[in-house]
């Protein structure tokens, strides 16, 4: 039986750290990269008497994370005990939410492998505080806890079983990490582990309408790696079904060097955390007034922003959905092309060499190291004829190694376009000379026979020549 026979079913459980400037349950700040065990206070390494206050912000940020997802705020929620042990859990539990989440009932819409719409349910989405951090000895002596992660507040979203493949989980992500950068609650770090899922996944017969038993791969924080993950694990469950044996609910870790999955423990239900009422913290009581004050001052959505991009700047919807994915890419575009005024070129270089650099890279925007100052110059330069597309490229490359300003680059590299009529005019005659098929060609009617005859002005010049210049003299050299 073909692996087309069997449906995958995915559900995500996304936590996301909140970008509050302390932590969810006391003052410590929420930096990442601080010495270890220095952002600590007796609530987060849990000493005894030591009791929690919630962080104000920390529901603020959950409940504008629910608006931007549609989903229902709860007027009146709480925190609850979850109840288990690890060594990087001070308390021995966390601090979460059960029953009562702030936020439920949600969605976002992404597009299905055939480009459909497609509504994604959000199950809930609560606020709980993070672990500490162990650091494993890589001789295997033992481990150290970093207990400055540990309180850092954390919205865990919920998916409900609707994901059908590896690029409708891709898809969902990367939106939902595209919405919590636009409304600013996370900087969804993915490197600094901000921005995190769990991987649930089952496979069934297509057809069947009951769930097959799922496992649960924890913690990944890459896209790549956890589209690997999905397609390894469906293809393992379907073996495992196709042998007439049980898949197993459990815990599992993705190793990214075999590209397997393994084994960490069997699956706990929620009956196994012994779920209570926290009893040092009071309700969550929200107000309409509230809730509408946060609805009111969302800011402007990916969805709207592209549509203002095809609208004012003329964008095609492709370029602008792809220019909107990212907060950051989104505001490097808008801050260049309000300096050069040049809306298209700005698109073009953001969505072609510079993107590609950075998935060559495997790098997110954030990790652009130029300004959009420098991208505007970049722009302008070209506009003006004082270099060449081609050289612009080379610019782009150099920018990623060296950001400075383009116009130092192009002086100290020599790339300065030559638009010396009499130099040109050298060049044209030198290859003219060195290909009588071309010009042959070209005068038969073969118009591709000009492209070759550029092509090897431009290679003579290094690039450098003006090709508008160069298509000019080449014509009135060969009528």
């Amino acid at each position: 039986m073909s692996n087309t026979d069997y449906e995958i079913v995915m559900g995500l459980e996304v936590h996301a750290e909140l970008s509050t400037k302390t932590k969810i349950f006391c003052s410590c700040p929420t930096e990442f990269g601080a010495e270890p065990n220095t952002h600590v206070c007796p609530v987060c390494m849990a000493m005894p008497g030591a009791l929690p206050v919630l962080n104000e912000k920390v529901v603020e940020y959950a409940v504008k994370a629910g608006l931007a997802t549609n989903c229902e705020i709860s007027r009146n929620s709480k925190n609850d005990r979850k109840n288990y042990f690890y060594p990087d859990t001070p308390k021995s539990y966390q601090i979460s939410q059960y029953d009562k989440p702030l936020c439920e009932n949600g969605y976002i819409e992404i597009e299905d492998d055939d480009g459909n719409p497609k509504r994604i349910g959000i199950t809930r989405i609560h606020i709980e505080e993070d672990a500490a951090k162990l650091n494993h000895n890589e001789f295997g002596s033992g481990s150290l806890v970093d207990f400055n992660r540990s309180g850092v507040p954390l919205i865990e979203i919920v998916s409900e079983p609707d994901l059908r493949s590896s690029g409708e989980v891709d898809r969902y992500l990367k939106k939902l990490k595209s919405i919590l950068e636009y409304i600013e609650v996370s900087d969804c770090k993915m490197q600094e582990g901000s921005f995190r899922a769990d991987v649930n996944v089952s496979v069934r017969k297509r057809g069947e309408t009951k769930f097959g038993t799922r496992t649960e791969t924890k913690n990944m924080s890459s896209f790549r790696a956890i589209t690997r993950e999905i397609e390894y694990e469906a293809e393992r469950q379907i073996d495992i079904l196709e042998e007439g044996e049980k898949i197993e609910q459990e815990t599992l870790r993705w190793d990214d060097v075999s590209g397997k999955t393994f084994s960490m423990r069997d699956k706990e239900d929620a009956q196994d955390y012994r779920y209570f009422p926290e009893p040092d913290l009071v309700a969550i009581r929200l107000s309409e007034e509230y809730i509408e004050n946060i609805k009111n001052n969302l800011p402007e959505m990916p969805e709207s922003r592209r549509e203002r991009y095809i609208n004012d700047f003329k964008l095609s919807e492709k370029d602008a959905r792809l220019l909107t994915a990212s907060k950051y890419l989104s505001n490097m575009f808008e801050a260049a092309e309000k300096i050069c005024g040049n809306a298209k070129a700005v698109a073009n270089w953001l969505l072609s060499d510079i993107s590609r650099i950075l998935n060559e890279k495997e790098l997110e925007p954030e990790a652009i190291p130029f300004t959009a100052e420098h991208l505007a110059k970049l722009v302008e330069l070209i506009e003006k004829g004082t270099i060449s597309s081609a050289i612009g490229k080379k610019v782009v490359e150099e920018l990623f190694e060296n950001p400075k300003d383009p116009e130092e680059i192009i002086k100290e590299k020599g790339w300065i376009q030559i638009s010396d009529e009499g130099a040109i005019k050298e060049v044209v005659e030198k290859v003219l000379s060195n290909n009588p098929q071309s010009v042959a060609d070209y005068k038969a009617g073969k118009d591709k026979a000009l492209g070759f005859l550029v092509g090897q002005a431009m290679k003579e010049t290094k690039g450098k020549a003006n090709p508008q210049m160069l298509n000019k003299m080449f014509k009135e050299a060969m009528q």
